[in-house]
């Protein structure tokens, strides 16, 4: 049985999945990668093996399916496999808004932006509690702090969640932490065709983010907001009226509707 550490990232072939895989791997972790395509989980690993010594376990999931998901939480529940790193970051883009798509994909979004988050979280809660140390990282989002829709809502729900579940966890010596990051140079954005909104200086680093919010982990930070930029935006946020933002929620979703 290895000696390092292990965690397991779900999304982890690509965007901020990958760089957290990469920047654990850094550190020292070996990793358990949680993706849908084999192809791409066994490069990264290839590549983590290659260039930090880690050992990669591939697990083959689309967490929309229930019996997949249930897979991954067992996964994390095996004692004599232990898990000390869980980062839910697993997720994809809807291009429309929740009236224009068709809701077998905002129930699939919804499975995975939420159910899973719950079950993963559920399943390495109880496995580090008995054991009295680990890290849980939901990967939320500052649109959860808005009212933007479905993925908004989805969002608020991952924030709200990870804070009652750092409360429930608090002295057990396992800590939640809710990663809200604002726009993210990843290819979600190209695999769903959405063009770049915003200028340059409000779009983030995925190595950058990711060192961020390690860092939150490692002071036992619940809420973790990379980026200046961000950070005054979520300060601003708490103290304007509920109707000025859903107004602002209105408008970015007839931006939405014209694309």
């Amino acid at each position: 049985m290895t000696s390092r550490p292990v965690a397991l990232v779900t999304g982890a072939t690509a965007g901020i999945g990958r760089e957290f895989a990469t920047q654990l791997a850094q550190r020292g972790h070996d990793l358990v990668l949680v993706a849908r395509d084999r192809a791409r989980l066994e490069g990264v690993a290839a590549e983590l093996r290659t260039t930090y010594a880690a050992e990669s376990e591939v697990l083959v999931a689309d967490l929309s399916d229930r019996l997949a998901l249930q897979a991954v939480a067992d996964r994390l529940g095996d004692a004599d496999r232990p898990v000390d790193v869980l980062v839910n970051n697993a997720g994809f883009a809807l291009r429309r808004s929740f009236l224009r798509n068709e809701v077998a994909d905002e129930e699939a979004a919804l499975d995975v932006f939420v159910r899973a988050v719950l079950v993963l979280s559920h399943a390495a809660g109880r496995a580090m509690r008995g054991r009295g140390r680990g890290r849980i990282i939901n990967v939320s989002s500052v649109a959860g702090f808005l009212a933007s829709g479905s993925y908004s809502a989805a969002k608020a729900w991952v924030t709200a969640f990870s804070e009652g579940l750092a409360a429930e966890l608090e002295g057990s010596g396992v800590t939640v932490t809710a990663l809200c990051p604002g726009f993210t140079h990843t290819e979600i954005q190209e695999r769903a065709g959405l063009s770049k909104r915003g200028p340059d200086f409000m779009w983030l680093d995925p190595a950058d983010l990711v060192a961020d919010c390690l860092r939150d982990v490692d002071k036992g930070r619940v809420v973790s907001v990379p980026g200046l930029q961000y950070k005054a935006i979520v300060g601003l946020l708490d103290i304007t009226p509920r109707p000025l933002i859903r107004k602002a929620g209105q408008i970015s979703r007839r931006r939405s509707r014209r694309r």
